[in-house]
C-alpha cells in the first residue's frame, strides 16, 4: 500500500482546531449537565451562591475574632477589678 500525503493550509488547520474545539466544549458541558438555554442562568446562580457563601464565611471570622477579643477584654477587665478592687 502507498502512502499517501495530505497538505492543509494554516486556514483549513485553524478551521479544523475550532469545530474540534468546538465539539469538544459541546460535550463537557453536556457531561456535566449544562448544554440548555439555562445553562447561562445556572453558572450566574452559582457564582452568586459562591460569592454569599464566601461573604457569610468571613462575616462569621469577623464575629467569631469579635467575641473573642470581648471574652479576653472581659477577663482582663474581671483580673482587674479582683486585683485592684481589694
Amino acid at each position: 500500500m502507498a502512502e499517501q500525503t495530505f497538505t492543509i493550509s494554516p486556514a483549513e488547520l485553524e478551521a479544523m482546531l475550532e469545530r474540534a474545539a468546538r465539539r469538544g466544549a459541546k460535550e463537557a458541558l453536556s457531561q456535566v449537565g449544562l448544554h440548555d438555554d439555562g445553562a447561562g442562568n445556572d453558572i450566574r446562580d452559582l457564582r452568586q451562591l459562591l460569592l454569599s457563601w464566601r461573604d457569610i464565611r468571613s462575616t462569621a471570622t469577623r464575629t467569631f475574632v469579635k467575641w473573642l477579643v470581648m471574652l479576653l477584654l472581659g477577663a482582663l477587665s474581671a483580673g482587674a477589678y479582683v486585683t485592684l478592687g481589694k
